[in-house]
């Protein structure tokens, strides 16, 4: 619970008196404080996700800023000079508008753009990449150009990298490491890294680095964002349906949460523990007894990256198994466990030798709910079943649109994109050209896309075009339905469950060849999962940990089935119908999906299990019976 400002300051003065007499000015800062939080509290209603602890907020910023009068100083001279680098490119785009050149001079006013960007610094450079992936904000062609900015700068003397270090390990580093590489192996606006050995156990090792002083500039720079975004909500809550200030809090939270070398730790445990059973995905160890809030030590990948595709070829590495790895691990992150990469560029992954998938770079992640990731499936399952009004509605649960917006002119629009793109079929969808047609629906909308799907719409189109530099003809698609198919086929959770009911049943009537391709599907992801050499493990522990997923595991589908079919009245009647609709008997059918899943189900263990199920299902139907009989008198 928020305790209010009042509250605090007179239970730390102590007495009534003087929190009276401080009423005023503490009311005053009370509703400051209330109205710059209004848009966290927005942002957390939205993600579905409890925050204990952030290490972002208007206040927090404002209070590290005005700490001091040097810092005030510093704060004016920045803010007057993005005032001016701004305004005069403000100015120049608004002669290029009076004169009627403003659409011929776009690509010239992109790269200027995207030149001041990376002048300004750090900040600027970071903002720039958001905005990249952000066409409810500005619009395509500078996009495009904002894509290739790079967060590369010059790196800082390693002296100074080199003491930073010693004073978070607060030892020597000849203590710790028996070598370390005089050059950076990269170097980031608000980092660099270095290749090093520990003189303990001889491990090689990656220590990341942050710049010196990044922080407070991050944070000035921070405050002048928000103070600037003030003064544009106007705009903002026509163009986006959202007060900026609300975008500049979601950038802000994100860039601080970089910062903190502490949180990508748990960023990399949590990653761990995600893909721990899971023999083709790696993930580099973190050791956390060395690594602090400016310096992280992890475990040297040693791996092709992918920013190299002859290397990948040359090392004798399957492209396509590496390629069906690569997207089934990027589906996991995203629809499986809510936790998954912002920033998986071709230099922050890599092939490993053994036919795995290693991810680096953890400072950059994004979490969906619960609630985010089962709307994510409602609009697939939505998009197959060609219901577009709930499409649109699926855009206001997951924060695009603000409650309350009239959704009926999107439909035709959103309904004319996902046609004209999976009217071609799986050989020429690609998500590029979706988000293309996309974007000119968002600018043309009141339509914001929150920060944690501007970056699922990145890593998709980021790993998408790696598939295409690894393999020009990849289908994006042909390997993301299978692993979709298989999610729905077999996942147990009681919400992809009654998904997979929706995808099977469309106005009432049985989608028999639904129904098959779902399973040919899967068993495609299946198929192409074990062929891929990180299976061929010789420790038969890990073997039999893993052998479920050798075959299409339908067995708690059917159990599952076979207590609907008894307990729900409406999937049981819906099932006849089925088997006995347009007044034949689909016995044919019902072979045709037997003979696909017969080398994949073993007959006596299923039925045993269904079996051992029975009394539980008895028990359910003769509750069922109860409340129906009950209700009806």
């Amino acid at each position: 619970m928020r305790i209010s400002s009042f509250a605090a300051a007179a239970g730390s003065n102590g007495s009534v008196a003087a929190a009276r007499s401080a009423s005023g000015e503490t009311s005053s800062k009370s509703l400051q404080f209330s109205k710059s939080n209004a848009a966290l509290e927005q942002l957390d209603i939205e993600r579905g996700v409890c925050i204990p602890f952030r290490k972002y907020s208007p206040e927090t910023v404002r209070n590290k800023v005005l700490e001091s009068r040097g810092a005030i100083l510093s704060l004016l001279l920045r803010g007057v000079e993005i005032v001016w680098n701004l305004g005069l490119y403000w100015s120049t785009l608004m002669y290029d508008f009076l004169v009627g050149r403003d659409e011929e001079v776009v690509p010239y006013r992109a790269r200027q753009l995207r030149n001041l960007l990376c002048d300004l610094g750090p900040s600027f450079i970071k903002a720039g990449q958001v905005l990249a992936n952000r066409p409810d904000i500005i619009r395509e062609d500078y996009m495009n150009e904002l894509c290739i900015l790079q967060d590369d700068v010059p790196p800082f003397p390693n002296q100074i990298a080199f003491d930073i270090i010693e004073e978070e390990l607060g030892q020597p580093l000849e203590a710790v490491f028996s070598k370390i590489s005089s050059q950076t192996i990269a170097a980031a606006s608000l980092g660099q890294v270095y290749r090093a050995t520990l003189r303990a156990t001889g491990e090689d090792v990656a220590i990341k680095v942050q710049r010196p002083e990044i922080e407070p500039i991050i944070y000035r720079d921070l405050f002048l964002f928000r103070t600037l975004a003030s003064f544009l909500n106007g705009i903002s809550i026509q163009k986006l349906g959202c007060n900026a200030e609300l975008i500049v809090d979601e950038f802000g939270e994100k860039l601080l949460e970089e910062l903190d070398y502490t949180l990508e730790a748990r960023n990399i445990e949590d990653f761990i523990e995600n893909f721990k059973n899971d023999p083709t995905v790696k993930i580099p160890r973190v050791y956390k007894n060395l690594s602090g809030a400016r310096v992280l030590v992890m475990e040297w990948i040693d791996g092709i990256r992918c920013t190299n595709p002859q290397a990948i070829k040359d090392a004798g590495i399957d492209v396509d198994g590496f390629l069906t790895v690569g997207v089934s691990a990027a589906l996991r992150q995203l629809l499986e466990f809510g936790l998954f990469h912002g920033d998986p560029h071709p230099g922050n992954i890599f092939a490993m030798r053994d036919g795995r998938i290693a991810y680096v770079d953890f400072g950059n992640v994004a979490v969906l709910s619960q609630q985010n990731k089962q709307i994510l499936i409602d609009a697939v399952v939505h998009a197959v079943n060609e219901d577009y009004a709930e499409m649109a509605n699926d855009f206001t649960r997951l924060g695009f649109l603000s409650p309350g917006i009239d959704v009926t002119p999107i439909i035709p629009a959103l309904e004319a994109i996902w046609q004209n793109s999976s009217g071609k079929g799986l050989s020429d969808f690609n998500f590029r050209s979706v988000t293309g047609k996309f974007n000119q629906l968002v600018y043309n909308y009141p339509i914001r896309i929150p920060e944690r799907f501007s970056l699922v719409i990145r890593s998709l189109l980021t790993q998408e075009g790696i598939c295409f530099t690894l393999k020009p003809d990849f289908k994006f698609l042909e390997v993301a339905y299978p692993y979709v198919a298989k999610r729905l086929l077999t996942d147990p959770n009681p919400a992809l469950r009654e998904r997979l009911i929706q995808v099977l049943f469309k106005d009432g009537l049985f989608q028999w060849k639904r129904l098959e391709n779902l399973i040919v599907l899967a068993k495609e992801n299946v198929a192409k999962m074990n062929s891929n050499p990180a299976f061929q493990v010789k420790n038969m522990q890990r073997t039999r940990d893993w052998q479920v997923e050798r075959k299409l595991d339908l067995t708690d589908t059917i159990k599952d089935g076979a207590r609907l079919f008894f307990v729900d009245e409406g999937i049981r009647r819906q099932l006849l119908l089925a088997l006995t609709e347009d007044s034949k008997l689909h016995v044919e059918e019902l072979v045709d999906v037997y003979r696909l899943l017969e080398d994949q189900i073993d007959v006596p263990t299923v039925a045993l299990e269904v079996a051992r199920d029975f009394p539980t299902v008895v028990k359910d139907f003769l509750l069922s019976w109860s409340d129906r009989v009950l209700s009806d008198r």
